[in-house]
Protein backbone atom coordinates (compact mmCIF):
# COMPACT_ATOMS: atom_id res chain seq x y z
CA UNK A 1 0.00 0.00 0.00
CA UNK A 2 0.89 3.22 -0.82
CA UNK A 3 0.47 6.11 2.01
CA UNK A 4 0.74 9.77 1.52
CA UNK A 5 0.92 11.95 4.62
CA UNK A 6 1.03 15.59 4.85
CA UNK A 7 3.78 17.86 5.65
CA UNK A 8 0.90 20.53 6.08
CA UNK A 9 1.88 24.17 7.02
CA UNK A 10 -0.93 25.64 8.34
CA UNK A 11 -1.53 29.58 7.24
CA UNK A 12 -4.40 31.31 6.96
CA UNK A 13 -8.54 29.26 6.59
CA UNK A 14 -8.71 29.87 2.94
CA UNK A 15 -5.34 29.35 1.45
CA UNK A 16 -6.00 25.85 3.92
CA UNK A 17 -8.43 24.91 2.01
CA UNK A 18 -7.08 25.83 -1.32
CA UNK A 19 -4.11 23.87 -0.85
CA UNK A 20 -5.97 21.06 0.55
CA UNK A 21 -7.88 20.97 -2.90
CA UNK A 22 -4.25 20.61 -4.60
CA UNK A 23 -1.87 18.58 -2.38
CA UNK A 24 -4.52 15.91 -2.10
CA UNK A 25 -5.44 15.35 -5.87
CA UNK A 26 -1.49 15.51 -6.44
CA UNK A 27 -1.21 12.70 -3.95
CA UNK A 28 -4.12 10.69 -5.49
CA UNK A 29 -2.69 11.19 -9.03
CA UNK A 30 1.02 9.95 -7.85
CA UNK A 31 -1.29 7.03 -6.95
CA UNK A 32 -1.64 6.89 -3.11
CA UNK A 33 -4.41 4.91 -1.65
CA UNK A 34 -4.40 6.29 2.00
CA UNK A 35 -4.06 10.06 2.24
CA UNK A 36 -3.70 11.42 6.19
CA UNK A 37 -3.85 14.89 6.94
CA UNK A 38 -2.52 16.25 10.26
CA UNK A 39 -4.75 17.39 13.43
CA UNK A 40 -6.65 20.65 12.89
CA UNK A 41 -4.52 21.28 9.67
CA UNK A 42 -7.01 23.72 8.58
CA UNK A 43 -7.40 26.09 11.37
CA UNK A 44 -4.93 25.61 14.49
CA UNK A 45 -5.89 26.42 17.72
CA UNK A 46 -6.73 30.06 16.76
CA UNK A 47 -8.61 30.01 13.78
CA UNK A 48 -12.02 29.31 13.15
CA UNK A 49 -13.95 27.52 10.87
CA UNK A 50 -17.91 26.50 10.31
CA UNK A 51 -17.69 22.72 10.44
CA UNK A 52 -20.14 22.55 7.33
CA UNK A 53 -18.02 24.08 5.15
CA UNK A 54 -15.11 21.85 5.50
CA UNK A 55 -17.39 18.80 5.25
CA UNK A 56 -18.04 20.23 2.03
CA UNK A 57 -14.61 20.32 0.74
CA UNK A 58 -14.03 16.74 2.28
CA UNK A 59 -16.63 15.41 0.50
CA UNK A 60 -15.87 17.12 -3.11
CA UNK A 61 -11.89 15.90 -2.88
CA UNK A 62 -12.52 12.62 -1.66
CA UNK A 63 -15.27 12.55 -4.55
CA UNK A 64 -12.61 13.12 -7.17
CA UNK A 65 -9.82 10.95 -6.31
CA UNK A 66 -13.40 8.06 -5.21
CA UNK A 67 -10.83 5.02 -4.86
CA UNK A 68 -8.50 7.05 -2.23
CA UNK A 69 -9.02 6.48 1.34
CA UNK A 70 -8.78 9.98 3.13
CA UNK A 71 -8.16 10.79 6.65
CA UNK A 72 -8.63 14.78 7.68
CA UNK A 73 -7.52 15.35 10.89
CA UNK A 74 -9.19 16.60 12.25
CA UNK A 75 -12.07 19.22 12.94
CA UNK A 76 -14.28 21.83 15.70
CA UNK A 77 -17.27 19.79 15.86
CA UNK A 78 -20.47 19.48 18.27
CA UNK A 79 -17.59 20.27 21.08
CA UNK A 80 -15.54 17.76 19.93
CA UNK A 81 -12.05 17.61 18.39
CA UNK A 82 -12.81 14.81 15.45
CA UNK A 83 -11.30 12.83 13.09
CA UNK A 84 -13.30 12.17 9.98
CA UNK A 85 -12.31 9.73 7.48
CA UNK A 86 -13.73 9.88 3.64
CA UNK A 87 -14.31 7.38 0.89
CA UNK A 88 -15.53 8.59 -2.61
CA UNK A 89 -17.19 11.46 -1.29
CA UNK A 90 -19.25 10.43 1.69
CA UNK A 91 -17.72 9.85 5.03
CA UNK A 92 -16.54 6.29 6.46
CA UNK A 93 -15.64 6.90 9.75
CA UNK A 94 -15.19 9.33 12.60
CA UNK A 95 -13.33 9.65 15.97
CA UNK A 96 -13.46 12.14 18.85
CA UNK A 97 -9.84 12.79 20.83
CA UNK A 98 -10.56 11.23 24.16
CA UNK A 99 -7.23 12.45 25.62
CA UNK A 100 -7.17 15.89 25.52
CA UNK A 101 -4.31 18.00 25.87
CA UNK A 102 -4.46 19.54 29.26
CA UNK A 103 -1.23 21.94 28.71
CA UNK A 104 -2.94 23.57 25.49
CA UNK A 105 -6.25 24.06 27.65
CA UNK A 106 -8.07 21.86 25.36
CA UNK A 107 -10.37 20.73 27.80
CA UNK A 108 -11.99 23.70 28.02
CA UNK A 109 -11.98 23.85 24.07
CA UNK A 110 -13.68 20.49 23.66
CA UNK A 111 -15.55 17.61 25.31
CA UNK A 112 -13.26 13.68 25.55
CA UNK A 113 -15.12 11.81 23.15
CA UNK A 114 -16.36 8.59 24.72
CA UNK A 115 -15.90 5.65 22.20
CA UNK A 116 -12.56 4.13 20.55
CA UNK A 117 -13.54 4.10 16.41
CA UNK A 118 -12.18 1.38 14.16
CA UNK A 119 -13.47 0.56 10.73
CA UNK A 120 -12.79 -2.19 7.40
CA UNK A 121 -10.95 -0.86 4.84
CA UNK A 122 -10.23 -3.31 1.63
CA UNK A 123 -10.83 -6.01 4.11
CA UNK A 124 -8.68 -4.66 6.83
CA UNK A 125 -9.99 -2.78 9.72
CA UNK A 126 -8.07 0.15 10.63
CA UNK A 127 -8.22 2.10 14.65
CA UNK A 128 -8.05 6.43 15.07
CA UNK A 129 -6.43 8.20 17.73
CA UNK A 130 -5.33 11.69 17.82
CA UNK A 131 -2.00 13.36 19.25
CA UNK A 132 -2.09 12.94 22.76
CA UNK A 133 -4.10 9.44 22.79
CA UNK A 134 -0.91 8.09 21.58
CA UNK A 135 0.59 8.58 25.44
CA UNK A 136 -2.31 5.76 26.22
CA UNK A 137 -1.14 1.99 25.46
CA UNK A 138 -4.78 0.75 26.80
CA UNK A 139 -6.68 2.30 23.76
CA UNK A 140 -4.38 1.46 21.12
CA UNK A 141 -4.34 -2.07 23.29
CA UNK A 142 -7.93 -2.43 22.84
CA UNK A 143 -8.09 -1.81 19.04
CA UNK A 144 -5.74 -4.15 18.63
CA UNK A 145 -7.13 -7.17 21.06
CA UNK A 146 -10.84 -6.53 20.97
CA UNK A 147 -10.94 -4.49 17.28
CA UNK A 148 -8.72 -6.43 15.76
CA UNK A 149 -7.01 -3.96 14.11
CA UNK A 150 -4.08 -4.08 11.93
CA UNK A 151 -3.42 -0.50 11.06
CA UNK A 152 -3.66 2.28 13.40
CA UNK A 153 -3.26 5.90 12.41
CA UNK A 154 -2.83 9.04 14.21
CA UNK A 155 -2.80 12.45 13.08
CA UNK A 156 -1.12 14.82 15.86
CA UNK A 157 -0.19 18.33 16.41
CA UNK A 158 3.25 17.63 18.10
CA UNK A 159 6.59 20.01 18.48
CA UNK A 160 9.33 19.40 17.39
CA UNK A 161 11.40 19.67 20.23
CA UNK A 162 9.56 16.47 21.58
CA UNK A 163 9.67 14.65 18.30
CA UNK A 164 11.76 11.92 20.20
CA UNK A 165 8.94 11.41 22.48
CA UNK A 166 6.21 11.26 19.46
CA UNK A 167 8.40 8.81 18.07
CA UNK A 168 9.05 6.78 20.49
CA UNK A 169 5.37 6.35 21.46
CA UNK A 170 4.46 5.89 17.74
CA UNK A 171 7.21 2.89 17.73
CA UNK A 172 5.77 1.42 21.42
CA UNK A 173 2.00 1.19 19.95
CA UNK A 174 3.66 -0.48 16.93
CA UNK A 175 6.03 -3.17 18.36
CA UNK A 176 3.69 -4.23 21.61
CA UNK A 177 0.23 -4.58 19.34
CA UNK A 178 2.25 -6.22 16.01
CA UNK A 179 0.57 -3.45 13.93
CA UNK A 180 1.26 -0.80 11.64
CA UNK A 181 1.56 2.91 13.25
CA UNK A 182 1.18 5.75 10.58
CA UNK A 183 1.71 9.20 12.73
CA UNK A 184 1.43 12.62 10.89
CA UNK A 185 2.17 15.43 12.62
CA UNK A 186 1.49 18.96 11.47
CA UNK A 187 4.72 20.67 10.11
CA UNK A 188 4.36 23.66 11.50
CA UNK A 189 1.95 26.64 11.09
CA UNK A 190 2.44 30.67 10.72
CA UNK A 191 -0.15 33.48 11.87
CA UNK A 192 -1.23 35.93 14.26
CA UNK A 193 -0.96 33.39 17.13
CA UNK A 194 2.63 32.81 16.49
CA UNK A 195 4.35 30.10 14.24
CA UNK A 196 4.65 26.79 15.46
CA UNK A 197 7.59 24.08 14.93
CA UNK A 198 5.77 20.72 14.46
CA UNK A 199 7.37 17.07 14.55
CA UNK A 200 7.89 14.67 11.69
CA UNK A 201 6.10 12.31 10.36
CA UNK A 202 6.86 8.61 11.22
CA UNK A 203 5.68 5.25 9.72
CA UNK A 204 6.41 1.64 11.75
CA UNK A 205 6.12 -1.67 11.13
CA UNK A 206 4.35 -4.12 12.88
CA UNK A 207 7.95 -5.04 14.46
CA UNK A 208 8.61 -1.45 15.61
CA UNK A 209 11.01 -1.01 12.75
CA UNK A 210 10.64 2.15 10.92
CA UNK A 211 9.71 2.83 7.45
CA UNK A 212 11.96 4.39 5.02
CA UNK A 213 10.88 7.24 3.27
CA UNK A 214 13.12 9.84 0.98
CA UNK A 215 10.50 12.62 1.30
CA UNK A 216 8.59 12.23 4.52
CA UNK A 217 5.50 11.98 3.39
CA UNK A 218 5.52 9.24 0.60
CA UNK A 219 5.33 5.50 1.97
CA UNK A 220 5.28 2.18 1.03
CA UNK A 221 3.62 -0.45 3.15
CA UNK A 222 3.69 -4.48 2.10
CA UNK A 223 0.82 -5.29 4.55
CA UNK A 224 0.44 -8.66 2.81
CA UNK A 225 4.04 -9.92 4.12
CA UNK A 226 4.67 -8.23 7.68
CA UNK A 227 7.46 -8.98 9.73
CA UNK A 228 7.91 -12.78 11.52
CA UNK A 229 5.93 -12.17 14.87
CA UNK A 230 8.51 -12.96 17.86
CA UNK A 231 5.47 -12.42 20.59
CA UNK A 232 2.41 -13.00 18.86
CA UNK A 233 0.04 -9.55 21.21
CA UNK A 234 -3.13 -11.80 20.74
CA UNK A 235 -2.28 -15.34 21.30
CA UNK A 236 0.22 -14.72 24.01
CA UNK A 237 -1.91 -12.14 26.27
CA UNK A 238 -2.69 -13.34 29.49
CA UNK A 239 -5.55 -11.43 31.04
CA UNK A 240 -5.31 -10.74 34.80
CA UNK A 241 -8.71 -8.88 36.69
CA UNK A 242 -6.96 -8.09 39.88
CA UNK A 243 -4.25 -6.40 41.28
CA UNK A 244 -2.20 -7.42 44.40
CA UNK A 245 -0.97 -4.99 46.72
CA UNK A 246 0.84 -5.77 49.45
CA UNK A 247 1.03 -3.30 52.26
CA UNK A 248 4.32 -2.38 53.83
CA UNK A 249 4.57 -3.40 57.64
CA UNK A 250 5.69 -0.49 60.41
Amino acid sequence: MKAYLSRWICQGVDDNLLRLHAEASTAAENGAEMVVFPELFLTGYSLSLVAERARTVFAEVSGVAADTLFVFGSISEDRCNRVTVWLGGRQLAAYDKIHLFHPNGEHEMWDAGTSYTAFEWRGRRVGLMNCNDVRFPEQARVLRLEAGCEMLVVPAWWPWRRDHIWSTLLQARAAENQMWVLGCCIAGSVGPAGDFAGAGNHVFDPSGEPIRTADDRTYKLDLDNPPPSIVDPVEHFVEIDRVEIIEGKE
